[in-house]
């Protein structure tokens, strides 16, 4: 029984990766319109409990720069940056990271119904 609970331990480590990464896509998404956002990017480690999110980085690359000479934040040539979030590459990545989330969910149920039929076998 130790290995399927490892198994169950695993795979919750990994919809918990996935439920943390789709987060912070979604804040990616939601700031996609604000001035001078920049884009988190989320790694993954491995150890023998399964897998966790790493450390939160900020992708540093330049946001687009915009002509609006009355925005608050405009410069003296009348330029602000907005953010560097691509909507096209967050969209793909949540759709990533969805499809993750549901594999390791569909692995976690069926390791829970081999666990259930093994007590089943143990009981008669």
């Amino acid at each position: 029984m130790t290995d399927l609970s490892q198994a169950l331990g695993i795979t919750s480590s990994g919809l918990r990766a996935q439920a943390g990464r789709l987060r912070h896509l979604s804040e990616n998404i939601a700031n996609a319109d604000t001035p001078g956002y920049r884009r988190k990017t989320v790694s993954f480690q491995a150890d023998a409990d399964g897998v966790h999110l790493g450390r939160v980085s900020l992708d540093d690359t330049e946001g687009t720069m915009f002509f609006d000479p009355g925005h608050p934040l405009a410069d003296e040539t009348g330029h602000y940056e907005g953010s560097n979030v691509q909507l096209l590459i967050e969209l793909a990545d949540a759709r990533e990271a969805q499809r993750s989330y549901e594999a390791n969910l569909k692995i976690f149920e069926q390791t829970r119904q081999m666990s259930s039929a093994a007590l089943d076998l143990l009981r008669r």
